[in-house]
């Protein structure tokens, strides 16, 4: 593709990322390009060098030690319209590099209904599929259509549907989950998604209608779901702000525990929950050879349920702004569910923290509740 590796001056972590820990890595790529970041990757990967690739910086937890290894900064950018192959509907195919919440902006502003309730979540596009990020009920998997990405394995580019990434509550198989390591080792290069062209739609999703405090089913403006968002996360301290200690985290540090209903049934009753939706197309392959005429009745199973970890956390006497004894890491003095960093905190003082925070919950409950950001050179 014809990109050339541009290496820099390694630049600490904890300057890069949203929660402010972590040290310089040995080397430092930036790809300002798709063939820029081909070109990189190729160069890491030749060389069989321990390796990370970073957008926004805002889902990673980076230990207090240097990484041993190559940092490559995805600055890609640009949205490409495309037709969609369903009627009243458009596709736009975006650059890894892109801010999601510039993306989320371009479609309110152009009348394209699916990301809105998606506002404000800070981090790039090309980090959304991995995560599955989603907020008030709304998940990127319900418009993505597909990605194009690199493997480390063989080096080729391809084009995967989003069918192929397994994608589940903040999973994918892309995603390095805490404790293991991805089941696909690549890096996404675009994101396409799907969108109905509608300047204002009619608001189904529980979650979607409460945050909103709608209780009619007229349709509202997308730019009023989208004000009303960023209104709603900003006074949790979910919009990032340099002057806001609250909002020097990785957002939701714990992911909502997704529990099955006989579990959530022995929570208190005023724990907040949803269900978890089921599959309702599932389809039941039944080899040609032993097919008999008959198909079974398929057991109608209890959909998981998805409860509120925030909720968890103050029950169990975890309160707004806690932090322990002469730590510089406390929770956010405005939602539960975010450990912040108020001024130099390490990582072993978020660690300490998150540890805390989990065996009060586990105590109350039974419950082990998990980390939603990757963690890199980090134990909990």
């Amino acid at each position: 593709m014809g990109g050339a590796v541009h290496e820099v001056e390694p630049i600490r972590l904890s300057t890069l990322t949203t929660l402010r820990t972590g040290g310089a890595p040995e080397r430092m790529l930036e790809a300002s390009t798709t063939a820029e970041l081909v070109d990189a990757l190729t160069d890491v990967w030749s060389r069989g060098e321990d390796w990370l690739v970073l957008g926004g910086g805002s889902n990673l937890f980076v230990g207090d030690e240097p990484f041993e290894g190559t940092v490559i900064r995805i600055l890609t950018q640009g949205i490409e319209e495309l037709s969609s192959p369903h009627e009243g509907r458009v596709r736009l195919r975006v650059q890894a590099g892109h801010g999601w919440d510039d993306l989320v902006a371009y479609a309110v502003e152009h009348g394209y209904a699916g990301l809105e309730a998606m506002s404000g979540i800070p981090g790039t596009v090309g980090a959304s599929p991995v995560q599955n990020i989603g907020a008030y009920g709304q998940e990127i998997q319900e418009t993505l259509v597909e990605v194009e990405l690199i493997d480390e394995a063989t080096g080729e580019i391809s084009v995967v549907p989003a069918a192929e990434l397994g994608l589940g509550f903040r999973t994918s198989v892309l995603k390095h989950h805490y404790g293991g390591v991805p089941q696909r080792r690549a890096v996404i290069l675009s994101v396409t998604v799907d969108l109905v062209v509608a300047s204002e739609r009619v608001v189904r999703g529980e979650q979607l209608r409460r945050a909103l405090g709608l209780d009619s089913d007229a349709p509202v403006p997308l730019t009023w779901v989208r004000e009303r968002i960023l209104a709603t996360r900003a006074s949790k301290g979910m919009l990032l702000d340099e002057h806001d200690p609250d909002t020097h985290g990785v957002g939701s540090f714990f992911q909502n525990a997704i529990v099955p209903e006989i579990v959530a049934r022995s929570l208190p009753p005023e724990c907040p929950r949803w269900p978890v939706t089921p599959d309702l197309d599932a389809v039941t392959v039944i080899p040609l050879a032993s097919y008999d005429g008959f198909v079974s009745a398929v057991k109608p199973e209890a959909p998981d349920v998805k409860v509120s970890a925030a909720w968890l956390i103050e029950q169990a006497g975890i309160r707004k702004g806690f932090k322990l004894p002469r730590s510089r890491a406390s929770v956010s003095t405005k939602h539960a569910l975010a450990l912040t960093n108020r001024g130099g905190a390490t990582a072993a003082e978020v660690s300490e923290l998150a540890r805390f925070i989990q065996s009060r919950v586990h105590s109350e409950f039974g419950l082990v509740l998990q980390p939603e950001p990757v963690l890199l050179g980090v134990e909990l």
